[in-house]
């Protein structure tokens, strides 16, 4: 593999020191190397020519699982294979687990980050929708200071987000609360490959419900729309549940492409909705599979 533009390579010491470099860059800019999984595609296809690349997958500031203060943090230099083995993301972050074991492969799950999959910011991004049913927080540092961005505010276009220039992603939150929920992934087939279209759905105690979508509109979104219709009923089924299918495939905005035709997508983002909202149920009551069953491939609840 053959990377298109020569860059520098620094490995700072510190939080601070890595700001440093991220807010004066020189021509070309400078990017943040933590998993690397989709810079180091950018830099072999030329998509990106960053004239600095700062290795920040050291600072301990970005690293460690905790609970504390009613939320789980999670460091952005922490890989999708770490947090699937941690008991806190198994018990106050399962749909993310679940998203998790069918992202790519094992050694791309080994260094991918969630932070880096949604700073990436791609339509398909299977970390999008999870966290954004999760109403998780973006933690964000810049030399002036530090600010949280709401994971709803987080996407404004496909590879553009509300992080802001010299800014650096320092973990997620995620407020810790009962509630059972689901992630369907529709792929071309079994193996490593991007989305055509996902679905995240959570429910709580309550009866609250909230839904995400992948891969069918600019960015991840959520299906307002839906949520309204699924208020209130803890074990959505009948009429509930089809006229939360039929809102949820006309929330949501495909296009058609080489993966997947528009019409393709929005029908399978009905049935994907449909069969989380029965594992979600189940699970809510503790019935229904255990998380990581693949529902596309897979009989469930």
């Amino acid at each position: 593999m053959s990377i298109a533009c020569e860059f520098e390579y620094v490995r700072p010491a510190s939080l601070k020191d890595a700001l440093r470099l991220l807010a004066r860059p020189p021509e070309g800019g400078a990017m943040p190397l933590a998993g690397g999984s989709d810079l180091i595609a950018w830099l072999r296809d030329g998509a990106v020519q960053p004239g600095l690349v700062v290795d920040i997958k050291q600072l301990p500031e970005l690293r460690g699982i905790r609970v504390s203060g009613g939320g789980l943090w999670m460091g952005a230099a922490v890989p999708f294979s770490e947090l699937m083995e941690s008991p806190a993301v198994q018990k106050h972050a399962p749909v993310l687990v679940e998203a998790a074991g069918v992202l790519a492969s094992v050694g791309i799950r080994n260094r991918a980050t969630p932070a880096g999959n949604i700073c990436s910011a791609v339509p398909c991004c299977d970390s999008g929708p999870v966290l954004l049913v999760y109403e998780a927080e973006i933690h964000v540092a810049t030399l002036r200071g530090t600010k949280v961005i709401p994971a709803a505010n987080w996407f404004l276009a496909p590879r553009r987000t509300a992080l802001p220039p010299g800014g650096l992603v320092t973990g997620i939150r995620i407020p810790v609360a009962r509630h059972a929920g689901a992630f369907a992934k529709l792929k071309r087939y079994r193996g490593e490959d991007l989305a055509q279209a996902s679905v995240a759905v959570r429910v709580d105690a309550k009866g609250a419900w909230r839904v995400a979508f992948g891969s069918v509109a600019p960015t991840p979104i959520r299906g307002r729309k839906t949520e309204k219709i699924l208020a209130g009923h803890k074990q959505p089924e009948g009429a509930v549940l089809e006229q939360a299918a039929t809102a949820a495939e006309a929330e949501v905005a495909p296009i058609t492409d080489i993966r997947s035709s528009e019409h393709y997508r929005r029908l399978m983002v009905g049935v994907m909705l449909r069969r989380s909202i029965l594992l979600a149920s189940a699970r809510l009551v503790g019935k229904g599979a255990a998380y990581g069953i693949n529902i596309i491939e897979e009989d469930a609840p």
